[in-house]
């Protein structure tokens, strides 16, 4: 027989409804919003997304979503040109 069973556990995730005017600035405000929720572990900004109120099934990613060594997400804004990194270039 082999090792301990693996059982997968049940996972639930939160839709926090934020508003903003137009999609440039819900992308923006949701950078903030991901980022201040990157203290919480149990948070994956990079996961990010907004859509249109009346059309949720269309999500446009707020973060790059390539995954570097070690299993941490890139820190950068989806389709960002130059090399993916977890440092933000200010």
């Amino acid at each position: 027989m082999g090792g301990p069973l693996m059982v997968d556990r049940e996972r639930f995730v939160i839709h926090l409804p934020v508003a903003a005017g137009d999609l440039l600035g819900a992308v923006r405000l949701a950078r903030v919003v991901a980022r201040w929720a990157s203290l919480l572990s149990s948070t994956d900004p990079g996961e990010t997304t907004v859509s249109a109120e009346d059309d949720q099934g269309v999500r446009h990613r707020v973060f790059c979503d390539l995954l570097l060594p070690g299993g941490r997400r890139c820190l950068l804004r989806a389709d960002h040109d130059g090399p993916c990194t977890r440092r933000l270039v200010r």
